[in-house]
């Protein structure tokens, strides 16, 4: 791979080494050339742009699909943020009073929150500490019981950078008959997702993280057997299998994941998503994670030969994208402070310092990290 070519999409390579792709990722060229587009295409035709911009939209949507592996298409819908596509099924599962759902004790307030919503609902939310930096299979099994009826959890936890076993895990629900939410925001465009071969029931991401996308333009995968099975939320004038009948209405919902994609949607984003995602896929997602993994276990080995401890287990599948650090005696808020006034991008989470780099970052950004570091 020459990723001197795939570096060369993003100027922010210009003026930062920047490790924050677990917050919100710089845009490449690419996604700002369809931004640019879509601003003037609409400027200068309004409406009558309308059969390119719908194109455009089923072209990105076809794009999402192959990225998650799904061969029918219509099982994405596009989502503006994680949170919706949470809310989707948290709002939308068949509870009954007592029944509970699963996840993680560390998962970001996003995929604990629409959770702990349904309390009024009488749903209970079971939480699972993790065990240092690991979340452990069995400890998520021992708290799933015969009430338990959705597990959430995160491909890769936001703070730590665990990442977690979904095949793993869906084959515990699976044998347990539990259905299986993903939040995969901190996964999809770095690691790869197969719906086909992991039985995921439903996933959402926003693309603002490793698929190098603006806020605000994400997606939804909703197994088709399902969707009859959860109550639709969110529904509008393009939830039904007619939705350019205005004056006639025929409350038959599409048989699919378009049911969810009530409104409008945010088109300038979507398109961006998908100039990132031709990005990505032509590079191969093997390859990027192959890339990723290199440069984080590059950082661990040059920051604890400075003396950093190294929280995130780098232990095998473990591994992600996201490494989170501590410099003893010195705290991460001044650490962050000190690395960007050095031009160099990273986080606090946890109280620990996290460094996120991309595949086009390079080991030269990864020391001048590790010169601030020092």
């Amino acid at each position: 791979m020459d990723w001197s070519a795939f570096r060369s999409h993003f100027p922010v390579t210009r003026r930062w080494a920047f490790f924050d792709h677990a917050a919100v990722s710089p845009l490449p060229d690419t996604a700002v050339a369809e931004l640019d587009w879509y601003a003037r295409t609409v400027a200068e035709n309004g409406i009558a742009a309308i059969h390119d911009v719908v194109a455009k939209v089923s072209r990105v949507r076809d794009l999402a699909a192959k990225l998650v592996n799904t061969p029918t298409v219509e099982d994405i819908a596009f989502v503006p943020n994680t949170t919706v596509g949470i809310g989707l099924i948290a709002e939308g599962y068949p509870w009954k009073p007592g029944e509970n759902v699963v996840l993680a004790a560390e998962e970001y307030p996003s995929n604990q929150y629409p959770w702990l919503n349904l309390a009024g609902r009488g749903v209970e939310v079971r939480r699972v500490p993790s065990r240092g930096n690991r979340v452990r299979i069995d400890d998520i099994e021992a708290a799933i019981n015969d009430k338990t009826r959705v597990l959430s959890i995160s491909a890769v936890e936001f703070a730590s950078g665990f990442r977690n076993d979904l095949d793993a895990l869906g084959e515990v629900c699976r044998r347990r008959g539990v259905f299986f939410f993903v939040d995969a925001i901190q996964a999809l465009g770095a690691f790869d997702i197969d719906v086909q071969r992991t039985p995921i029931d439903a996933l959402a991401a926003d693309g603002h993280k490793w698929m190098l996308a603006p806020e605000g333009a994400g997606f939804a995968y909703v197994r088709r057997e399902w969707v009859d099975r959860l109550h639709p939320i969110g529904v509008g004038a393009h939830s039904v299998v007619n939705p350019f009948e205005y004056h006639t209405i025929d409350f038959t919902l599409k048989p699919h994941a378009g049911r969810w994609e009530g409104g409008a949607l945010n088109v300038p984003g979507i398109f961006a998503l998908g100039a990132s995602l031709e990005l990505i896929l032509a590079a191969g997602i093997d390859t990027i994670s192959e890339r990723v993994l290199d440069l984080t276990d590059y950082l661990c080995n040059r920051a604890s030969s400075i003396g950093c401890d190294v929280f995130s287990s780098r232990t095998g599948n473990d591994r992600s994208g996201i490494v989170s650090l501590t410099r003893p005696g010195v705290e991460p808020k001044e650490l962050m402070k000190r690395c960007r006034a050095a031009g160099v991008i990273v986080n606090n989470r946890a109280h620990r310092l996290r460094v996120s780099p991309h595949a086009y970052n390079t080991t030269d950004e990864i020391d001048r990290l590790v010169d601030v570091l020092k």
